[in-house]
């Protein structure tokens, strides 16, 4: 390549940048009782988000234009930027109705499915797959649940009861992964709690936690509902080597029926039975796992079942980079809500329509605070959660790509491979493949990763020399830059296409004065590097780069 880093901020001007930009409001007090009855979700949602504009004196910024929300509505729903043609389609579409429409397209699109298997094969076994689990298993669970729109109470039960061999059931990778040290099931205790309850328990192994009611008992009494787990690793002899290799694992129920013992800070030893919440399930029974499945779905005194709160928190941090509560899944008294009443509302809705995760996903995206844009002013420059502000949610927070939306955003830009060739297995194969580049992984318990780009020197250097950006930015006969710069009409309107794959604008007066600049200056026998250097830039931009 040509191109310095420097041209970066100075040929493009794509560094994110903060302007004042607001939108008045309208002042409305929260409402309860009959009349917040009366408005649907997506009413009582805006109304409170509104509300606390108002408490707090802030302005939101104003509605995000139709470029900056496309791509976002992509990155989140669908895991990728848009591609030029989609980019060109919305763009182009008057309808009032077509962010609604286009929600609804996206849900029910194969890059919905995939994004959501992905996030939740991570959740749950990490990027790393442990030893004996099969991340192909586990994939295909989630991605048959999420294209059959499951509800997530099946979805959860499924997982926390699974037994079975680990690809012809797949939920059992998650039982699998948690079990790799010989602990009792405390990690599996400690996630599943984390995970789909929302609750962190694990400190409670040892002692009462210092800010809430949990007691010690309660980690042991949750702990003795996974005591009947066990796995097998079976081996077979490999015809070739006649040596014993791994052949698959599977979970099964062993015979436990007694209580479990722990030990007090004190040294005193007590027992613990299996206890959900204060209900008490027969410690004789059969497989107390399934008993556990039962007892997540019941809700008592009207209360909303942690697993709908848990899942719905998190569905809201990851449209918004924070979710009601920080961090998302440790939910309770001592880590009030943002939000509580809109918690509560979208839970109970989440419930009340079977767990259905489309629609809830459509209430959040549909939602006006999903709709502003992220830039920001002096009336609402208070509102910064990175600062450990409570969210407000009056403009939207600015995120760094996950690896996978990063990835996936530089095959919709530039169609550097052949993205719909090989099926669903041959594609995730080359996606781990670079994935093995930047995924910066972390020894911990819950093999932890570092995932999202955020500007260390290696990334920097991956994303500026790697084979897909060497791809991404060929100008041999038949690519996507090839078949820009080759075709008719002039460089303006050539520019206009660059940026809408790669940043789903258009380029403003002053970046194609810029670019008209680059062009000068590498001559008429140059243009196809100037073209390359360019798109190169953009692709290494801070805009490409976040989600915003």
């Amino acid at each position: 390549m040509s191109l310095l880093p420097r041209w970066i901020k100075r040929i493009t001007g794509v560094t994110l940048t903060v302007s004042v930009c607001f939108a008045g409001v309208t002042a409305c007090n929260t409402v309860f009782g009959e009349d917040a009855a009366e408005l649907s979700t997506v009413e009582f949602i805006d109304t409170n988000i509104r509300q606390g504009y108002e408490d707090n004196e802030i302005k939101p910024s104003a509605v995000a234009s139709d470029e900056e929300w496309v791509r976002r509505v992509y990155l989140d729903i669908a895991g990728r930027i848009p591609t030029l043609e989609e980019a060109k389609q919305y763009l182009s579409d008057e309808s009032p109705r077509k962010r609604n429409v286009l929600i609804g397209e996206l849900l029910d699109s194969q890059d919905y499915v995939r994004n959501f298997t992905t996030i939740w094969t991570n959740n749950c076994i990490g990027r790393r797959t442990p030893r004996r689990v099969s991340r192909n298993g586990m994939e295909k669970f989630f991605r048959e649940a999420f294209a059959r729109n499951r509800p997530w109470n099946d979805i959860v039960v499924d997982i926390v009861t699974g037994e079975g061999h680990f690809e012809e059931n797949g939920a059992v990778n998650y039982t699998l992964a948690q079990m790799q040290m010989a602990d009792d099931a405390v990690q599996l205790t400690a996630k599943t709690t984390k995970m789909f309850l929302g609750m962190q328990v694990q400190c409670t192994q040892c002692h009462n936690h210092p800010f809430n009611n949990w007691q010690q008992s309660q980690f042991w009494e949750f702990n003795s509902f996974f005591r009947q787990v066990r796995k097998i690793e079976h081996r077979k002899v490999d015809p070739e080597t006649g040596r014993r290799v791994d052949d698959f694992s599977e979970v099964v129920t062993r015979d436990f029926s007694g209580p479990v013992f722990f030990e007090k800070r004190s040294g005193l030893m007590q027992v613990a039975f299996p206890i959900y919440m204060g209900k008490k399930v027969d410690p004789n029974a059969f497989d107390r796992r399934k008993e556990f499945g039962k007892l997540l779905v019941v809700a008592d005194n009207g209360e909303t079942p942690l697993i709908a709160k848990a899942f719905v928190n998190r569905v809201w941090g990851q449209f918004f980079g924070y979710g009601f509560t920080r961090p998302v899944d440790d939910m309770g008294p001592h880590n009030p809500a943002s939000h509580p009443e809109v918690l509560d509302r979208l839970s109970a809705d989440f419930v009340k329509n079977d767990y259905d995760i489309k629609q809830l996903i459509g209430w959040v995206a549909n939602s006006a605070a999903y709709s502003l844009s992220s830039q920001f002013g002096e009336h609402n420059a208070v509102d910064n959660p990175s600062a450990g502000e409570m969210p407000l949610f009056s403009h939207m927070y600015i995120k760094s790509m996950q690896a996978e939306q990063l990835y996936d955003s530089l095959i919709s830009a530039t169609n550097a491979h052949k993205s719909g060739k090989g099926g669903w297995e041959a594609q995730e194969t080359q996606r781990r493949r670079w994935m093995r580049q930047f995924v910066a992984a972390f020894d911990t318990d819950e093999n932890d990763a570092a995932t999202t780009f955020n500007g260390t020197i290696p990334q920097a250097l991956m994303m500026m020399n790697s084979e897909l950006i060497e791809k991404a930015v060929n100008a041999e006969r038949g690519s996507f830059l090839f078949e820009t710069f080759s075709k008719p009409g002039k460089d303006a309107e050539k520019l206009q296409e660059l940026y809408l794959a790669a940043l789903s604008r258009r380029p403003s007066r002053g970046e194609i004065g810029n670019a008209q600049k680059l062009f000068s200056a590498y001559g008429r026998n140059g243009k196809v590097y100037a073209y390359q250097d360019l798109f190169w830039a953009l692709l290494n931009s801070n805009e490409f780069i976040c989600v915003h």
